[in-house]
């Protein structure tokens, strides 16, 4: 049996595509004898430089020997063309060949540099085991360094092959593992579920969840002011953690329902989990000012009737937590401050770049202000997108600080042109094939309208092709409530997505006719929803001014 580093890879949760990675370790571990390393970068990362060997390459075989095989791993379906193998992403293509030649010069640098020329030996091999390479000429390696999926049976063997245990020992043998280990310095991320179930959330030690929580003052009043995938939520989570291991009576309250309902689910035992009017509501209801939910005037009543409602000892708490702190308004904090012992703490937890609402930042007089601009959720060339388009029309997003060690996300922007028959349904059933071709699970994706839920072509359907939506419908219960269809793919508007995340995100119905501020703080908020992978569906125009290639 092979040795495989990190060695506790099996306790982590994957998805998408790197779940077809995890087969192939399962397979080497248990085929490869025992002498063989395997390395591998399946959600493990090296943070204190951003590296990643995912990316780079996706498993690094060593022999007893010390010589070295570089794997690539392409699932799903290829294309040969006169440019070379390619893989497809939607209207965009990415040479494999080019791709695997980078892969291997960069490795031979770094081994050149760490043993000398002439000590070491590497082989590459391309591993697909989804696709029939017809032509091998164009792959960019040897014939024999290509497992396809007619050979997929012979992968291990066809690897002894080329790395035989009984031949002399390398001169940079013994250095071999030493580098790999300490140099590539591999590190587990830790996945948490917060929102959607199966989503990969990166938990960094230098992180908010880690460290903000050691503050100490009286009267403890901190306001928070991170970035998307700053942390600001699993702090949330951490702190709610805490409370309920003292003992104390801890409250979370944020604007998006979605959210809330997502929290309740990983939220400890006896923590009350509300959106804000869902909080008025319950409180409304002990006054006997049961609300009609389907007027539209029920949630300003709620507001009024909270407001003037006596706070009793069942709604006062040690720690209140207020989240989407951004999307709160002057009033509120009134009403809220009420709940709260007087040597209770509260946490105040925003980002000004989700203010899509527009709305003026409330007045938090004394309290102390901690800002964090490190996004560590979204994959390092998603944030680099960001920071590009939105800077522009919001400053503050220029200022932004990648924190994830993941790179090469591959972002896809698909365009649509309904003038010539192009239509938005159309690009995006394309989109979540593309997904799916990729290797994600349909629960892994969530399809982002940005024209937000009234106003979007996808919220009537039941349907895209032959995915089945799960979206809301519009309506609530009894209770306040939201009902929703019963589907498996996700469809909601990033309005409601707001704070939540998914490995794979479809943004479509992307349309402006100018990239204004409104416009580029909803492509900031459905972009760094993307903890893995994000497609862009937009019009014509719009994919034009994002610098689309048409």
């Amino acid at each position: 049996m092979a040795r495989l580093i990190p060695d506790d890879w099996k306790n982590l949760a994957a998805t998408g595509a790197a779940e077809r990675e995890r087969e192939t370790l399962t397979l080497l571990e248990a085929a490869l004898p025992e002498g063989y390393t395997v390395y591998h970068g399946v959600h493990w990362t090296r943070l204190n430089r951003a590296f990643s060997v995912f990316g780079e390459a996706d498993f690094v075989i060593v022999s007893p020997a010390g010589r070295v095989m570089l794997v690539e791993q392409k699932a799903g379906f290829l294309r040969e063309t006169p440019k070379g193998l390619v893989k497809v992403y939607l209207q965009t293509e990415r040479n494999v060949s080019i791709q695997l030649a980078q892969t291997i010069e960069r490795m031979h640098r770094r081994f050149t540099a760490a043993f000398g020329a002439g000590t070491y030996c590497i082989e590459a091999l391309l591993f697909c085991p989804d696709y029939v390479v017809k032509q091998t000429a164009i792959a960019g390696i040897p014939p024999e360094g290509i497992v396809d999926a007619t050979r997929k049976d012979r992968l291990v063997s066809i690897i002894l092959a080329a790395l035989p245990a009984d031949e002399p020992k390398l001169p940079c043998a013994a250095k071999i593992h030493h580098f790999l280990s300490d140099e590539l310095s591999l590190t587990p991320d830790t996945s948490a579920l917060v929102g959607q179930a199966g989503t990969l959330v990166t938990r960094l030690s230098g992180g908010l969840a880690t460290w903000a929580r050691r503050l100490e003052f009286s009267p403890f009043r901190l306001r928070v002011v991170g970035t998307a995938g700053s942390g600001k939520t699993q702090l949330a989570v951490q702190v709610m953690k805490d409370a309920a291991a003292s003992g104390k009576r801890v409250l979370y309250v944020c604007f998006n329902r979605p959210l809330a309902d997502h929290i309740a689910r990983v939220a400890p035992e006896g923590a009350k989990v509300a959106n804000y009017h869902q909080l008025c509501d319950w409180i409304a209801r002990d006054v006997g000012a049961v609300q009609d939910f389907q007027t539209p005037e029920a949630f300003g009543r709620l507001e009024t009737v909270f407001a003037d409602a006596p706070i009793g000892e069942r709604w006062t708490f040690d720690v209140l937590i207020v989240d989407e702190g951004q999307d709160f308004q002057e009033a509120w904090v009134a009403a809220l401050s009420r709940l709260i012992r007087p040597d209770g703490a509260w946490w105040w937890l925003e980002d000004p770049l989700q203010n899509l609402y527009m709305r003026e930042p409330v007045a938090l007089p004394g309290w102390t202000v901690l800002t964090e601009t490190t996004n560590y959720r979204s994959p390092r060339d998603i944030l680099d997108f960001v920071r590009e388009k939105v800077g522009g029309a919001v400053p503050r997003a220029a200022g932004l600080v990648a924190g994830s060690p993941f790179d090469g996300s591959d972002i896809s922007i698909a365009s649509y042109d309904e003038a010539a028959g192009e239509t938005v349904v159309d690009s995006t059933k394309r989109a979540i094939t593309q997904a799916l071709s990729l290797g994600f699970r349909k629960q892994d994706i969530a399809v982002l309208s940005f024209r937000g839920r009234e106003g979007s072509a996808l919220t009537a359907l039941e349907h895209l092709g032959p995915h089945r939506l799960r979206s809301f419908t519009g309506k609530y219960d009894l209770f306040g409530s939201p009902e929703y269809r019963d589907g498996d793919v996700l469809l909601e508007s990033i309005y409601r997505f707001k704070g939540q995340s998914a490995p794979c995100v479809v943004l479509t119905e992307v349309d402006f006719e100018a990239f204004d501020e409104r416009a580029a703080r909803k492509l900031f908020v459905g972009a760094t929803r993307a903890t893995m992978k994000l497609i862009v569906v937009a019009s014509r125009r719009a994919a034009l001014m994002l610098g689309a290639n048409i």
